[in-house]
């Protein structure tokens, strides 16, 4: 089959039936090998049954935190859940209890992550440029705090408060 983005396999032509074509970071499915999202690449969106984006899709949003010195350690104040090798059924931020992307859920009282506007169920798409959508929970805990890093620009969606109380209510 032709493949469209950086490595061989990372997307096929029979996906475009449910996806749209976008320019950005592309991740490679079996590996989790991602390029930066100022390489020269494409993803695929999903797309609901009736072609439009989803809501989460529609309301990204970008924050950038700066990390807090504490002796040698540096504090970004907030906690992550998910990632490809967890179960996605845990994920009371999921709409369909199948996405296994990166979730902020916890965020500190006074921390760097809540000055800078991030909220608990906030789903991170990039670090400092770094598709995070296929990641395992280790792979983007390290991309998180990375020491050579004080600050972390994200790219987030994030859902409206009350569609997330809803949806963690059903779980």
């Amino acid at each position: 089959a032709f493949s469209l983005g950086v490595s061989p396999g990372a997307v096929s032509l029979s996906d475009f039936d449910r996806n749209v074509l976008h320019p950005g970071p592309a991740c490679h499915r079996r590996s989790g090998e991602c390029a930066r999202a100022d390489s020269f690449s494409f993803w695929l969106i999903p797309i609901s049954q009736s072609g439009k984006l989803t809501s989460r899709q529609a309301e990204k949003q970008r924050v950038e935190i700066h990390k807090l010195r504490q002796g040698e350690n540096l504090i970004l104040g907030f906690s992550i859940g998910g990632g490809i090798d967890q179960d996605p059924s845990q994920n009371p931020f999921s709409e369909d209890k199948t996405d296994k992307g990166i979730y902020v859920t916890r965020v500190s009282e006074g921390g760097p992550a809540e000055i800078a506007g991030l909220q608990i169920g906030d789903k991170i798409m990039q670090v400092n440029g770094w598709d995070m959508t296929m990641v395992t929970h280790d792979q983007a805990r390290k991309r998180l705090t990375k020491r050579s890093e004080e600050v972390v620009r994200l790219l987030v969606t994030r859902q409206s408060l009350q569609k997330a109380v809803q949806q963690s209510m059903l779980s």
